[in-house]
């Protein structure tokens, strides 16, 4: 063993969005601190093979649908139009590099140290990193130790990936030429969002989930949108099958599934499988069961209210622990942990943690749901508008949508919010501060929208809580 040590205040183990942010800010707050990241570039999945990667390529395909199918009503006439799938995943690539650069800037100007390599925890305050390079070397954290590992796709019986033919989301960004045929398994966040990209530049694509509804956590009046949507675009769903296996025949293969209500098995021929059956914590490796590092029976690392471990100087954040997988979650934890380290009141406030699926339309959703809120016996009073009857959505041609907002009928507060139509992740951004300081309906009702706007849906929704809608 090396008898190179290294000694820092608070070690971040994963340059995830968690880790890296919030070892930005423990620098900030004037910590020592280095992260250890086993792959070669910072950012993690989101940026390397998530987030980024995937909104590149939904970008460039809702273009190629928008001038392949709209255009023409706006008096645009294309010819020869065709799909550069090098170029596309050329320009998606620059921007993974050109984030990841920026994240090594920021940890430059900040002062992080970052250590490529394997890490593995020898106790509350030690840790072997095997460098990328073979090299064995020694960090000590004399304040924190934070675990930022992230998590990674959950493996399905009967399916053998190979990230060629049967994919995670790591092959799909990255096929060479638009598949004829994809079956996406698992009717979740990622797979209707590259299947929407395969779907637009070619593939008959279709979807097959376990349960009888997609995206089981979405409010139940917007699934019902979403899905019809996604329909009309030529997606074409298989729900409450369980996947057996994949026959593969060579150029073409078969997926064979069990249809839960009448027991009989089916198959459905493609080219690629994409399977997105959500994903689990990554703690392999770490030597945290060997530490007394608790987890639960699904593998997450259990944390008390300040993310400390069951081993006192030992911390973990993001997908690593219970709680929505989200990049912005990680985010705020390693922000607010770092913040606890520093003395502070580091917080964060999950009841207005968004969430959104970037397909076209977009859904985007905030607080607590038409069921939830009504399962948990609360009295309430729902306001929705159409983006149809709202002039500009009308100007840009994408009229297709609602926004709905939730309010307690005693008190007005907003309880939740949901939107699916164009834009939707950047309209949601003002229900959610609007929670976050405790605002009513009424609240957003009063509040100036410039006219014509999106978000006029959503002040029109907000008055729709109180029977108050102007616009149709």
């Amino acid at each position: 063993m090396s008898s190179d040590l290294f000694v820092y205040d608070v070690v971040f183990i994963g340059a995830g969005p968690g880790g890296y942010v919030g070892a930005i800010r423990a620098a900030q707050l004037g910590f020592k601190t280095a992260v250890i990241e086993k792959g070669d570039t910072l950012g993690g999945t989101c940026l390397n093979v998530g987030c980024i990667p995937s909104k590149a390529l939904l970008e460039s395909s809702e273009l190629y649908a928008q001038a392949k199918k709209d255009f023409n009503t706006h008096g645009i006439s294309v010819t020869d139009l065709k799909v550069n799938l090098e170029q596309m995943q050329s320009r998606k690539s620059k921007i993974v590099k050109d984030l990841t650069e920026g994240i090594r800037f920021l940890f430059k100007k900040n002062k992080i140290e970052s250590l490529h390599g394997f890490a593995t925890l020898l106790s509350s305050n030690l840790i072997q990193v095997k460098k990328n390079d073979g090299s064995l070397i020694q960090v000590k954290a004399t304040q924190a130790i934070v675990l930022a590992t992230g998590s990674v796709p959950n493996e399905l019986p009967g399916l053998t990936i190979d990230e060629k033919k049967i994919v995670t989301s790591t092959g799909a960004l990255s096929f060479a030429e638009v598949p004829k045929k994809l079956v996406v398994v698992g009717g979740g966040v990622i797979g209707l969002e590259l299947g929407s990209v395969w779907a637009r530049l070619g593939s008959e694509v279709t979807v097959v989930e376990y349960s009888e509804q997609i995206c089981p956590f979405l409010d139940k009046e917007i699934v019902k949108h979403f899905r019809r949507s996604l329909e009309k675009q030529g997606i074409k769903f298989v729900t409450g099958a369980k996947v057996l296996k994949v026959d593969d025949q060579g150029k073409e293969m078969s997926l064979i599934y069990e249809d839960l209500k009448t027991k009989t098995q089916n198959s459905i021929s493609c080219d690629r499988v994409l399977v997105s059956t959500g994903r689990r914590p990554y703690s392999e490796g770490l030597g945290l069961e060997d530490l007394g590092v608790k987890k639960d029976q699904r593998g997450f690392v259990q944390v008390g209210t300040h993310f400390e471990t069951s081993v006192p100087g030992v911390y973990a954040i993001g997908d690593l622990i219970p709680g929505s997988m989200l990049a912005h979650k990680a985010e705020e934890e390693g922000v607010a942990l770092a913040e606890i380290l520093a003395g502070q009141a580091g917080h964060v406030n999950y009841h207005t943690l968004p969430s959104v699926i970037y397909t076209f339309p977009e859904v985007a959703s905030v607080g607590l749901t038409e069921e939830q809120a009504k399962d948990k016996g609360l009295d309430v009073q729902i306001g929705t508008f159409p983006f149809i009857a709202n002039g500009r959505a009308k100007a840009l041609g994408v009229t297709e949508g609602l926004c709905k907002i939730i309010a307690d009928s005693k008190t007005d507060k907003i309880l939740g919010g949901h939107i699916i139509g164009p834009r939707a992740s950047e309209l949601l951004g003002e229900i959610v501060i609007a929670m976050e300081f405790g605002g009513s309906s009424e609240d957003l009702a009063r509040s100036f929208h410039a006219h014509p706007t999106l978000n006029e849906v959503v002040r029109e929704a907000a008055l729709g809580v109180t029977k108050r809608i102007r616009q149709m």
